[in-house]
């Protein structure tokens, strides 16, 4: 339990400094002694792997010294105290000056390791967190946007990457929670637009009386209760990127004005003439077909064409189920950095029930899992031994380990192949095998050109 962790003991009583070194070994826990705080400072640096205990009454600098300068170095690193009776002064001086906890003479071997092994325990959370966050901040390209391996999300990066920074306006489809606002916002944050304003808006979350006023703003007068200009979200996006999320439930007045934009772009507050051109981009979002809508008399035709540009169709989670481990991990990385909570590890067997789902709540769905696993309150499907839901939500059957394994490595050795152009060394060196083994599973798995 606290592997890795050390205990900088500073205590220049030899007796006392070798009774603390054997109880804290007794208990499995490292230990380097110093005899003066001068000693221990050079040891002293942010992100410490491990805890200070020091006595209150030192040789040379105090250890009250010790606990501002550790304080300074590092604000999370836990100091204990060691006080005498008449102490206890200068004790509570050292906890307002950031000390974790004091322990007063005499005290017993199990009241030293009870103390020690709770500073431990919050400084190996405090340490995974930090981690966390740095792995977070390395992972902010697009990859780390859009998550996963397999060849499906793969060429919506390749897609992204291609029309990020072209004017062209963007319509994005697929079913709900299956990241169309990621897919916006990278397009935005990977253009010559990043540092320009980027303003969503979702069709279907206004009433239809408001959202021509919220698109294009209004005068004073324009209508009951219009008592001072309003800039709309068009004209707020001026230089950015203007992302419409459920555009199917645009009422059709509105897309006979918003077609105006994308054609001639410029707009027209609500009661006003005056003609305001805007530098915009839009990028649409829908979970329907537009096109069939439009057949059936729903949707314009003539806006399904002018946005219809570019196309971003987004599978499913249930299509690309080779991501579900990468996309867990990743969820679980951002939920434990924002509660402050470890990474849970995960059962193999809770692993391959969550690749069995069928996730109706797509990527969104799978997100809030990751959230309920790592604050420790998960589905009850999701126990190690539980079966997985059916896609209608009835209790399913637990799917074959082998069966699993090798859908998930036929699916990554194909995926592979696919981004390394065929070349087995390539694609080996990637997947961290020998060349010999990734030609075996080629063959065994029917994947050869």
């Amino acid at each position: 339990m606290t592997s890795n962790l050390t205990v900088f003991l500073v205590e220049d009583d030899k007796d006392l400094q070798l009774g603390c070194v054997q109880a804290l070994q007794l208990a499995d826990i490292a230990v380097r002694a110093f005899d003066s705080v001068e000693a221990v400072q050079p040891h002293l640096c942010p992100g410490l792997p491990g805890v200070i205990v020091t006595d209150m009454r030192l040789p040379g600098a105090h250890g009250l010294a010790l606990v501002e300068e550790a304080h300074d170095i590092d604000p999370d690193l836990p100091v204990i105290m060691v006080t005498g009776h008449g102490d206890v002064t200068l004790a509570v001086q050292a906890m307002r000056s950031g000390a974790y906890d004091f322990i007063p003479k005499p005290f017993s071997p199990e009241q030293l390791v009870e103390v020690v092994q709770r500073a431990l325990d919050k400084r190996r959370l405090t340490l995974e967190v930090a981690n966390l966050r740095r792995a977070l901040t390395l992972s902010e390209g697009l990859e780390g946007k859009l998550v996963g391996h397999s060849l499906s999300i793969h060429r919506v990066r390749q897609l992204v990457t291609e029309v990020a920074d072209s004017p062209v306006d963007v319509l994005i489809r697929g079913e709900t929670g299956t990241g169309k606002e990621v897919v916006a916002r990278a397009l935005h944050d990977h253009s010559r637009r990043r540092n320009a304003p980027y303003v969503a808006l979702n069709c279907g979350g206004l009433p239809d009386s408001l959202l021509d006023s919220e698109l294009f703003g209004h005068e004073p007068g324009a209508f009951t209760g219009a008592q001072k200009r309003r800039i709309g979200r068009i004209e707020h996006a001026n230089g950015g990127t203007l992302f419409l999320d459920e555009l199917e439930s645009m009422p059709m007045s509105v897309q006979v004005k918003l077609l105006r934009v994308l054609q001639e772009r410029c707009i027209e507050r609500l009661g006003s003439n005056q003609s305001i051109p805007v530098n915009v981009r839009v990028v649409a979002a829908t979970k329907d077909d537009l096109l069939a809508r439009a057949q059936q008399g729903s949707f314009r035709a003539d806006l399904v064409y002018r946005l219809n540009v570019v196309n971003i169709s987004l599978p499913a989670l249930r299509e690309r189920r080779e991501d579900i481990p990468m996309l867990l991990e990743h969820f679980m990385l951002l939920a434990a950095s924002r509660y402050d909570r470890p990474l849970p590890r995960l059962p193999q067997a809770q692993l391959r029930q969550l690749m069995a789902r069928d996730w109706p709540g797509n990527v969104r769905e799978l997100r809030n899992v990751a959230d309920a696993l790592v604050l420790g309150v998960g589905p009850q499907w999701t126990s190690p031994h539980a079966a997985p839901p059916d896609a209608n939500g009835h209790p399913g059957s637990e799917p074959g380990l082998a069966e699993t394994v090798e859908q998930f490595e036929r699916s990554l050795i194909a995926d592979a192949l696919e981004r390394h152009a065929g070349n087995v060394g390539q694609t080996a060196k990637a997947l961290h095998i020998p060349k010999t083994t990734l030609v075996d599973k080629i063959r065994k798995h029917g994947l050869g050109r």
